[in-house]
Formats: structure tokens, sequence, C-alpha cells
């Protein structure tokens, strides 16, 4: 009590003293305060401001993914084009996308045109024109064949004994039959004639069933990109789906049939950079600009290391193929995709910002009790974000991510906040002070 009551008297007393003292002697005591007050706030800032700021997180257990990233569109796949020549009226169309058709079922059946009847007899005729010289062909290889077996067993059983006389006339006449014979079926004269037959034929009978009233499936698989309707008019040479079949104008590509072990493809482009880490049968999620709410699952099934050149860019075209068969997914969508290079489980993980590497060494700071450590620690696989800690860490650990000890902002906002920046801004103008 007594401690108040001289406080109280102390401050009366100043006071007093204050109110005393002349106007200018007011003016300075005023002064030697505020610049005190003024200094001792901002040496508590400047003090604060250079206590380094620290960012930290957390040592974390969890499952480490490396991945990259690419985008692309989906592909035709690897498949064969349903194709035809004929024009006429679509009569008939038994599949529809998505179905699964065995090698030589029925696709759809057409009412053939004038034109086309005409064409398909004449594709018969050359048909069976071909088929009639193959059996000429073969007639004539079978015949070679036969006159060398003869001459050969003529020689072997007549003349040519084990003890041969080599100056006798039978001998030299046999034995020229025998390789007469023999080169004459060595030369190939009737195996080539066949050869070229028998690819004449199939090339007829490709033709007619290209002009048949019946298109059938030249593969098994899924159907896809139908692109006939029942009571279509067709024309021949017009293109169905808008695709030309490779060596003949005239046929349509009227649906595609992928095999069902292949699946939906993509193709997506990666950069040398992200090329080496990719390897066939790596795992691939992937997201379609058509279903943005959809994830699909898929595999790397091949690499083209060969490369594109575009621009002076090197891209690397990588074929992904969905692991199962999906309806409303079309050709030249647009794809996104993230190949799976390694998963790592059950790791320790920290923010690839708190690992410094110099000279082949890692390092992380922790703090610990407000203070900073430097501990030196084995790292692993890493990925954009985090990095694996094979040893030196333990879970539940803080690591210093970035730290933070400028002072320039608070040094140019002291500057602003001096005494005499404005503090007797009124006294100015011709004001006076009365005492």
């Amino acid at each position: 009590m007594k401690i108040f009551i001289a406080l109280s008297r102390f401050v009366g007393g100043t006071k007093n003293r204050f109110i005393r003292l002349s106007l200018i002697k007011k003016i300075v005591v005023l002064l030697i305060l505020s610049l005190l007050v003024w200094f001792g706030r901002n040496q508590i800032l400047k003090d604060k401001s250079q206590s380094p700021q620290f960012q930290t997180a957390e040592v974390e257990r969890g499952t480490l993914i490396n991945s990259v990233t690419a985008s692309g569109v989906i592909s035709g796949g690897t498949g064969s084009n349903v194709t035809t020549s004929a024009g006429g009226v679509v009569r008939s169309v038994f599949v529809k996308d998505g179905d699964y058709v065995t090698k030589g079922q029925k696709i759809a059946e057409i009412s053939l045109d004038t034109d086309s009847l005409q064409r398909q007899a004449a594709a018969w005729a050359g048909y069976l024109q071909a088929k009639n010289s193959l059996n000429s062909a073969k007639s004539k290889m079978n015949a070679l064949q036969a006159a060398l077996f003869k001459a050969n067993q003529t020689f072997v059983k007549g003349a040519g004994t084990a003890d041969p006389v080599y100056d006798d006339p039978t001998y030299i006449i046999q034995r020229a039959e025998w390789l007469q014979a023999e080169s004459d079926y060595n030369n190939q004269a009737g195996v080539i004639a066949q050869a070229q037959a028998q690819a004449s034929l199939t090339s007829s009978w490709y033709s007619y069933r290209q002009i048949s009233s019946v298109v059938t499936a030249p593969i098994a698989g899924i159907i896809s990109n139908l692109a006939i309707t029942e009571g279509q008019g067709i024309t021949s040479g017009q293109i169905a789906s808008g695709n030309t079949t490779a060596g003949n104008s005239s046929n349509q590509t009227i649906a595609r049939v992928v095999p069902q072990e292949n699946g939906i493809q993509s193709t997506v482009n990666l950069t040398e950079i992200d090329i080496p880490k990719v390897r066939i049968g790596q795992k691939v999620t992937m997201t379609l600009d058509a279903y943005p709410d959809k994830t699909f699952a898929g595999k790397v099934s091949s690499i083209n290391t060969s490369g594109t050149i575009s621009s002076g860019v090197t891209n690397y075209p990588v074929t992904v193929t969905f692991d199962s068969g999906i309806e409303g997914i079309y050709q030249n969508m647009a794809i996104s995709a993230t190949i799976i290079n390694n998963i790592v489980t059950d790791t320790l993980m920290v923010p690839s910002a708190a690992v410094q590497t110099t000279d082949g060494e890692s390092k992380v700071r922790l703090l610990e009790k407000g203070r900073e450590v430097s501990l030196p620690v084995e790292i692993g696989q890493a990925n954009d974000t985090q990095i694996e800690i094979k040893s030196g860490l333990t879970e539940g650990q803080t690591v210093i991510t970035s730290q933070n000890s400028s002072t320039s902002g608070n040094n140019n906002q002291s500057s602003g906040n001096s005494p005499f920046s404005g503090g007797f801004r009124g006294s100015g103008g011709g004001g006076i002070f009365r005492r």
C-alpha cells in the first residue's frame, strides 16, 4: 500500500513539475519521450523480424508413387476393317457396336444394284479361272515329281548299283535321264507356277468376297465404328465411315473388328526425359475429357523408341491398352494418362523441399525444442512432391522445409512510422502555441 501511495505522489509531483515548465521545455520533453518510445518499438520489431521463421512438416509413413504423365487420344487399336466394294441397299444388319463376332460371321446383307451384280459375275469368273490355273500348275508339278522319282528309281535299280560300270552306255543314259529330271524339278517351274496361281486364286476370291452381297467379319473380335443401317443406300466407291481401304479405292469401310484380347487402345506422347522410365506392362490410370469423373485402368502395351520430331521437340509414342472394353469410348477422344513407374509401400516420406543433397550426401534439418539441427539421411525413390527416407529419421519427427529471415519489409515499415513523419503536422500553416 505504501508503494502505491509513493508512486502516486511521484506521478503527481512529476505532473506538477511538467506543468511549471516553459512551453519550449515541454516540447523538448515530449520529443524525447516520443523518440524513446519509437526507438524501443523498432528494436522490438527488429529483433522479432530477424528471428528465423520456419515452415515445417512431419515425417510420415505411407505409399510413395513414382509416375509420369502424358496426354494423347484414343486410337483405332490393332484390328481389321470390315470392307465391301458392293453397291445397293443394306437389307439387314446383324450386329451392333460392342458385339463379339467370330471369323466369317455375317455382319450385313446388301441387295446389290445392277453394276455390282455385273462386277460380282466378273469376279466369280475370275475366281474360277484362277482356280483352273492353280489346278493346272499342280498337275504340272505332280508330273515333274513323278518323272524325277521314276528316273531315280530306274537308275538306282539299274546301272546305278553298288558296283557300277561308269563307261557302260546304260549307266550313262540312266544317270543322264535322272539328272535331267532332277534339274527340271529344281528349276521349280511347276512350283513357281503353283505359287503364282495360288496368289491369283486368293486375290480372285478376295475380290469376289468384296463384291458379295454378304459382308462377313475378317477376324474374331469386338465390333466398333459400325457405319451402316438397314435401308441405307450405298454406292460402290462411297466411303461409309470416311476411311478408304489401302490398295483399293473402291472399298468401303463399314465397321471395325478389334480382337477381344487387345481391348481399347490409346496413344500418348512422352518426352525424352520421361521415356527411359517407361516399361511394357506398367500400370496406367487414365481420364477422358468426355468422362471427367471416371478413372480407367490399363497398361503399357508397346513403346515406339524411334520417336518423332516436331518443332525441334522429340516425342515418343506409347500405346496404352485398357484393361477391359468400355462402351461410349470412341476413336480420337482426348485422354490424360498417368503411367506408374514404381510404388513403394509402408515407407517413411518427407516433402522434397526438406532434403538437401550436396556431393552425394543428403541431409535434413530438424526442429527440436525450437532449435535447428542438421541430420544425414539415406534417401530412396522420389516423385514431384515427396521423397523416400530409408534411414536417419523416425515417424513423427518435424523437419524444416523452408525458412524466412528477411528484415527488409519491417525496415521499410519502420521508416514510415517515424515520430517526425507527421506527428506535428497540425502545427504548420502559421498555428500558434498557447501556454
